[in-house]
């Protein structure tokens, strides 16, 4: 954490979701940490240690974002993993997303009520562990 905010890190290739996340965040207390690709993302994660970490699914390669939960794995992330994707609806219904080791999936367009709600459940969370 910095300056007791968490640091949540955002990984999209759509400048307009990043900058979208990088308001709401900010104004509720917590420090953004953007990156507009996997490859980025990784290399920022290894520098920062996130608290919270949203990734989109499909960025600039079609897996790039569970190649990046799956990188980050390895690296023995214990922050919570949220993917952000188009078809997240559908995704929940088909796939065990725990198996791909998210604590949960957002679904575009986002709602900042939505959005908040589950962040601050799942900060608290991992703030009590």
């Amino acid at each position: 954490m910095s300056d007791n905010k968490p640091i949540i890190l955002c990984l999209d290739d759509d400048p307009d979701i990043l900058a979208f996340l990088q308001v709401i965040l900010e104004a509720e207390g917590y420090t953004f940490v953007g990156a507009d690709s996997a490859e980025e993302g990784l290399r920022t994660y290894k520098q920062i240690r996130p608290d919270l970490i949203i990734v989109d699914l499909m960025m600039e390669e079609v897996d790039a974002g569970t190649g990046f939960v799956k990188d980050i794995q390895l690296l023995g992330n214990t922050a919570p993993v949220f993917m952000l994707s188009s078809i997240g609806d559908n995704l929940s219904m088909t796939t065990d997303y725990t198996t791909l080791g998210l604590s949960g999936v957002f679904q575009k367009p986002l709602s900042k009520e939505y959005l908040l709600t589950i962040l601050r459940s799942k900060l608290a969370e991992t703030i009590e562990t």
